[in-house]
């Protein structure tokens, strides 16, 4: 009887640990993404930390220069709960009506490496980095999805269809 009560307390504190390391890992790396507002909301506390914030390329912003290799461009606010982007129309929708919005939010970008192939007007950008004190957010690393590419694919889901 002994021994299976040690077996039994060993076992529990191997869960316990297990349970416990999955728990502060998961609370340690999970990220989401900011609108714009929430960024700028956050004030002086965003400085310097890493921060994944979400918005819609303007086109005309962009600007590569292959010698550095440096691009800079704009992204305008996009609503972060998926429920309103469906809502809305979809994401296609969202994205068209955001970069033609004057008075949206809209935050300068800095990524010090080659232009992506998907970076373009009305694409969804993904970006991870920090947040200037010039208040430019500059880029680790840049997601694009742009739902024309896909368009003659799954005309279904895109705007909502």
């Amino acid at each position: 009887m002994e021994g299976k009560a040690k077996f039994v307390i060993a076992g529990l504190l191997i869960v316990a640990a297990v349970v416990y390391l999955i728990v502060t890992s998961t609370g340690s790396t999970a990220r989401y993404f900011l609108t714009i507002e929430e960024l700028e909301a956050m004030g002086d506390e965003a400085m310097g930390r890493s921060i994944t914030v979400s918005g819609a390329v303007l086109g005309d912003t962009i600007i590569y220069d292959p010698s550095r290799p440096r691009v800079t461009f704009t992204i305008v606010q996009v609503p972060g709960d998926p429920e309103e982007v469906e809502r809305a129309g979809g994401l296609a929708a969202v994205l068209h009506a955001a970069v033609n919005d004057p008075g949206a939010p809209r935050l300068e970008v800095v990524y010090d490496d080659v232009k992506p192939d998907l970076l373009q007007h009305e694409a969804q950008a993904i970006l991870r980095g920090q947040l200037g004190e010039d208040g430019r957010f500059y880029a680790d690393e840049v997601l694009l999805k742009c739902p024309t590419r896909y368009e003659e694919d799954v005309p279904g889901q895109v705007e909502g269809r």
